[in-house]
């Protein structure tokens, strides 16, 4: 069956899900960002397929979350590299943690793993926050509008 694409829509969670909205990829790339580069400790540590993983790596490439980058000649052998783009995937990782640690265990238990700082090592719990403010965002306080046009704007303005 064919999926429904959403690459070319105009809302951004739409396009970004349509990446990353598989059941492996935010998977390899909280691996890549815990330190795995190698296809072989993706796909030891995962049970992925090796199709599968062959072909979600690709797209990561091709899509600029990863470099594929060769560390032995004979044979060939590649690792695979965040970019900026990856590391800057971290902070919907992060979202996603917090709300399975919040909702995907019973109430009163924790999931078996957790994230600490690396410094201090006190636990860490991530939160989304509005940039300009500082603030977490709450959905009561924001609302998804359509972005005005620039050229609109000057159109008004010049009236």
């Amino acid at each position: 069956m064919r999926r429904t694409r959403f690459d070319q829509w105009p809302c951004p969670i739409a396009r970004a899900t349509d990446l990353v909205g598989d059941w492996w990829t935010p998977i390899i790339l909280r691996n890549a960002c815990a330190g795995q580069r190698r296809f072989e400790q993706f796909q030891e540590s995962l049970g992925v397929p090796r199709a599968i993983l062959s072909r979600r790596l690709g797209r990561l490439v091709d899509e600029g979350f990863l470099r594929k980058q060769c560390y032995a000649e004979r044979p060939p052998r590649f690792e695979y590299l965040l970019t900026d783009k990856g590391r800057a995937f971290w902070d919907v990782l992060a979202a996603l943690w917090r709300f399975g640690e919040d909702w995907m265990w019973e109430p009163g238990k924790m999931p078996p793993v957790q994230l600490v700082d690396r410094e201090s090592g006190a636990v860490v719990r991530p939160v989304v926050v509005d940039e300009h403010t500082g603030r977490r965002l709450d959905l009561r306080s924001v609302r998804i509008t359509a972005r005005k046009r620039a050229g609109a704007d000057a159109t008004k303005a010049e009236s």
